[in-house]
């Protein structure tokens, strides 16, 4: 059970960096629980497909899993940081911001690419799928949130460039996920 809670943090490691940049642009109760229902459903179904498919074609999509999370999680920071620039040049007055739900819905595509690859591993152990779903996703759920928070306590501190911020730090999180440092 320890070894699958490790694992969990270890995935949810990009959850909890890419929810930072997230949380940057100011959070809302809506985006709380977006964020806790795609990342979740994510995380779950790409580790599940995973697991049900096999390890067959782990070792070929290894590194490809990687640039498709890398470049989703740059084109995500690119769309934020290019939106914050246009509200900048249009004066547009922001506060607490709501997520965009596509935007949401890309990173947590992105982040969740690596649950497939580990879940192909996965699939040659004798662990219970449903225990195995539920640590890692319960796991990864609890970092994203605790990314969003913290993301936007510090969006609080630098509010004036947060957007930028956020977007810049996907983009770098996407650049890291696609080299194979995530």
């Amino acid at each position: 059970m320890l070894g699958l809670i490790l694992l969990g943090f270890s995935l949810g490691l990009s959850n909890f960096a890419a929810t930072i940049g997230i949380g940057l642009s100011g959070v809302t109760h809506k985006t709380r629980v977006w964020v806790g229902i795609i990342f979740g459903f994510f995380e779950a179904v790409m580790l599940v497909v995973g697991l049900l498919i096999g390890s067959s074609l782990s070792k070929s999509l290894d590194r490809l899993g990687n640039y498709i999370g890398g470049g989703l999680l740059v084109l995500v920071g690119l769309f934020i940081f290019w939106e914050a620039i246009k509200i900048k040049s249009h004066k547009i007055n922001k506060h607490k911001k709501e997520a965009k739900f596509h935007n949401l819905l890309l990173t947590g595509i992105a982040v969740s690419i690596d649950n497939l690859v580990i879940g192909f591993a996965l699939s040659f152990s004798h662990l219970s799928l449903l225990l195995t779903a539920l640590t890692i996703t319960v796991v990864s759920i609890s970092m994203s949130l605790i990314g969003l928070e913290l993301g936007s306590r510090l969006g609080e501190t630098v509010e004036k460039w947060s957007e930028e911020l956020g977007g810049a730090i996907l983009i770098i999180i996407g650049i890291v996920l696609a080299l194979g440092y995530l």
